[in-house]
C-alpha cells in the first residue's frame, strides 16, 4: 500500500469511527481499537501489524505519555510516590496470582501459564493516560496515583519478564535483574526529584542562545527521544523516558510547546491505537473453548487490578481505591511483548497468544466505560481548581 493511503486508512478509519462513537455517547478511544479490527487482517485486511504502522505506534505512545507528563508536576507526583508502589505491586501480584490459577485449572501448566501470567500482569500506561486525558481527568489525585503505578508497573512487568524469560531457559541471571531494578529505579528517582530542577536552568539558557523559530520546542522533543533512549538501556520500556521527559518540562516550557506536542499527539496516538486492534485475530473466537478461556482470563485480568490495586490504594477510602483500581485496568504494549516473545520462543501457542491479545483489547474496550463510571462524581469543569490532597 502506497504511503499516503496507508496513512488515509489508519488515521481516516480511526478518526471515523471515533467520531461515530462519541455521537453515541461513547468513548471515542474504543471506536479507534476498533478500527484497527476492522482494517486488520482479522476483517478487512487492509493493513497488517508489521512495520511502519507498528513504529509509528510506538512513537505515537510515546507522545502521548510526554503529553500526558507536561500536565504532572514532579513534586506532585512525589507526594504520592509510596501509594502508587503499593498500588503497582499489589495490583501485578494478585493479576499474576489469578492468571495463573485459573490457567492451571484449565489445564494449562508449566511454564506456559506462568508467561501468559506476566504478559496480563502489566497495565498500558499509554491506555489509561489517553482515557483520562480524553475526560479532563488527569489532574485528579486518583489519576495521578494510576499514572504513577502504571509507569512503575511496566517496570515491574519487564523483571517478570526477565524472571520467566529465565525460567524458560533454566537459567535465571539473578546479577542482570539485580542491576535492572538498581538501575530503573535510580533513573526514575534521580529525574522525577532534579529533572524539573535542571530544566529550569538549561531550557532557557540554551533556547535563549539558538536562532531556531521553535528553539524551545525542538530542545523538549530532543529531551523526549533522549530520556526514551536511556530508559531503555536502563532496561525499562521507553515510555517511561518520555513522561519523565514531559514531567521535567512541565513547569518549564510555555503554551506554544504544549500545542505543538498536543498536535504532534494527535497525529500519532490513532496509530498507538489502530495499533492495538490490527492485533486482533478475530479466528480465536471460533472455538467455544477459547472464547470461555479468554472470557476467564479478562474476569482474573479486571479483578486483578481492580482487587490488588485497590488494596493498594485502599487508605484513600473505598471509592477512591476502587477509581484506581478501574483505571489500572487495560492492558496494552508491555503484554504484546511479552506474549509476541513468548510465541517467538515457543512457548505460548498460537491459540493462547490469540486468547492473550484478545483479553488484552478486550480490557482495553472495557476501560473507558468502567473509567467513566468509577469517576462520574469526579467530572468537573475545566477551569475549577481541586487539591490533590
Amino acid at each position: 500500500m502506497p504511503l499516503p493511503l496507508l496513512m488515509l486508512a489508519v488515521f481516516g478509519a480511526a478518526k471515523l469511527l471515533a467520531e461515530v462513537f462519541e455521537h453515541l455517547n461513547l468513548p471515542g478511544t474504543v471506536g479507534e481499537i476498533l478500527a484497527g479490527v476492522l482494517i486488520g487482517p482479522s476483517l478487512l485486511g487492509w493493513v497488517q501489524p508489521e512495520g511502519f504502522v507498528l513504529s509509528l505506534a510506538d512513537l505515537g505512545v510515546m507522545f502521548l505519555l510526554f503529553r500526558v507528563g507536561l500536565e504532572i508536576k514532579s513534586s506532585e507526583l512525589t507526594r504520592i510516590g509510596g501509594t502508587a508502589a503499593l498500588v503497582a505491586a499489589g495490583g501485578v501480584a494478585l493479576s499474576l496470582l489469578l492468571a495463573w490459577s485459573a490457567l492451571s485449572l484449565w489445564g494449562i501448566h508449566s511454564i506456559e501459564a506462568i508467561f501468559v501470567s506476566a504478559a496480563l500482569a502489566a497495565t498500558s500506561a499509554g491506555i489509561s493516560a489517553e482515557v483520562l486525558s480524553a475526560r479532563g481527568l488527569l489532574d485528579r489525585r486518583a489519576s495521578r496515583i494510576v499514572l504513577a503505578a502504571a509507569v512503575i508497573d511496566d517496570v515491574c512487568g519487564l523483571l517478570v519478564l526477565s524472571v520467566v524469560s529465565g525460567l524458560s531457559t533454566s537459567r535465571i541471571n539473578y546479577v542482570a535483574i539485580a542491576s535492572t531494578v538498581v538501575f530503573a529505579i535510580a533513573f526514575v528517582a534521580i529525574v522525577a526529584k532534579w529533572g524539573t530542577r535542571a530544566m529550569q536552568h538549561l531550557v532557557p539558557r540554551i533556547g535563549g542562545g539558538m536562532r531556531l523559530v521553535e528553539a524551545e520546542f525542538a530542545l523538549s522533543i530532543s529531551l523526549l527521544f533522549a530520556l526514551s533512549v536511556f530508559s531503555l538501556y536502563t532496561g525499562v520500556a521507553a515510555i517511561v523516558g518520555a513522561f519523565l521527559a514531559g514531567m521535567a518540562l512541565a513547569e518549564t516550557v510555555g503554551t506554544r510547546v504544549r500545542t505543538l506536542v498536543h498536535g504532534a499527539a494527535e497525529l500519532l496516538v490513532p496509530f498507538f491505537l489502530v495499533g492495538i486492534g490490527l492485533r486482533v485475530n478475530i479466528a480465536a473466537l471460533r472455538s467455544p473453548a477459547m472464547i470461555a478461556l479468554a472470557a476467564i482470563l479478562l474476569c482474573a485480568a479486571v479483578a486483578g487490578k481492580v482487587g490488588g490495586c485497590g488494596l493498594g490504594a485502599l487508605n484513600l477510602g473505598l471509592p477512591e481505591a476502587l477509581r484506581v483500581g478501574t483505571g489500572m485496568i487495560p492492558r496494552g504494549e508491555v503484554t504484546m511483548v511479552i506474549a509476541q516473545l513468548g510465541l517467538t520462543m515457543g512457548i505460548i501457542g498460537r491459540d493462547v497468544f490469540g486468547v492473550v491479545v484478545l483479553v488484552a483489547v478486550a480490557s482495553a474496550l472495557a476501560a473507558p466505560p468502567l473509567i467513566g463510571i468509577a469517576f462520574r462524581s469526579q467530572r468537573r469543569l475545566p477551569t475549577e481548581r481541586v487539591p490533590l490532597n
